[in-house]
């Protein structure tokens, strides 16, 4: 679970919802202070959410890109239905192109598609479905297919906790097998706060449709690789949830930019912002 530093958007954003024909989906919008060069969309992860980049809009807005971070359909801030029909993965990539639309992609600016974790496998299958919006995809700590071993053993866990208990029950239960860095003693106030606040947010079905995915995703970089969108895999030194190793390979199999971030693990958004930026900012110049 991403724990954004801050909570605070910075002056060059405000929130709001975007109207798009599948629905409002709640956002963070930063805007650089002339033209745009670029528009560039955010996808969070699993259990994740908008915040969870917060502290890379003003880095990326002073580089000159419109920088929109969005909760996806049943995430923290946007609604979502009570199905599990809902959430599967063509339903969220159809709502990344309504997005994208909403933005005016493509119509003065390029548009660059990002995706953490989860986001990744939901942002790549909106590409597979329809390039054309797109200028750049980059995959942020996301894999070829689905996760590591046992992390698989662990999302299946919540995915039957979720199935038995109320979501207040799960989190509790989660927060007794923290581990001690993930301490309240760790953990501003405010930030453990808002944790809270968006796991209650979330809809549970769209938390067991979305584990599914991740368990049973099947690689789909041969299709990623047929088509002319420009690609970009970034991740930390370490992650837990696909080997860097196979990420190292999924770059190689996309011809794709491979960018690690040191000192950080699955969350390089919010683990090193600074250095994440700049790897951004840098492949979507080259891919303006």
């Amino acid at each position: 679970m991403s724990r954004p530093p801050t909570l605070t958007l910075p002056p060059c954003a405000r929130a709001y919802r975007l109207d798009t024909e599948r629905g409002e989906f709640a956002v963070h919008d930063a805007r650089p202070a002339g033209a745009p060069v670029g528009t560039a969309l955010l996808v969070p992860g699993f259990t994740g959410s908008k915040e969870d980049f917060i502290v890379l809009l003003a880095p990326l807005a002073a580089a000159g890109f419109r920088v929109v971070a969005v909760d996806g359909r049943g995430q923290h801030e946007s609604p979502g239905p009570r199905t599990e029909s809902a959430y599967a993965q063509k339903e969220l990539a159809l709502d990344v192109l309504a997005q994208s639309r909403a933005l005016g992609a493509g119509e003065e600016t390029p548009l660059h598609l990002l995706g953490h974790s989860l986001g990744g496998l939901i942002t790549r299958a909106a590409v597979l479905l329809d390039p054309a919006p797109f200028r750049s995809l980059t995959a942020l700590s996301s894999g070829p297919g689905a996760i590591d071993g046992p992390q698989q053993g662990r999302v299946q866990t919540l995915i039957d906790a979720l199935g038995r208990w109320d979501m207040e029950s799960v989190w509790q239960a989660m927060r007794a097998l923290d581990p001690p860095e993930a301490a309240d003693a760790a953990t501003p106030p405010e930030i453990g706060e808002f944790l809270h606040r968006r796991w209650l947010n979330t809809v549970p079905e769209q938390l067991v449709v979305t584990g599914r995915q991740m368990i049973e995703e099947p690689d789909r970089v041969a299709e990623l690789a047929e088509l002319p969108t420009a690609t970009h895999v970034v991740s930390g030194a370490v992650d837990y949830a696909w080997p860097v190793p196979s990420m190292d390979a999924m770059a190689e199999r996309l011809s794709a930019r491979r960018t690690v971030i040191e000192g950080a693990e699955h969350s390089p958004n919010v683990e090193n912002p600074q250095a994440t930026a700049e790897a951004l900012v840098g492949f979507w110049r080259e891919n303006g």
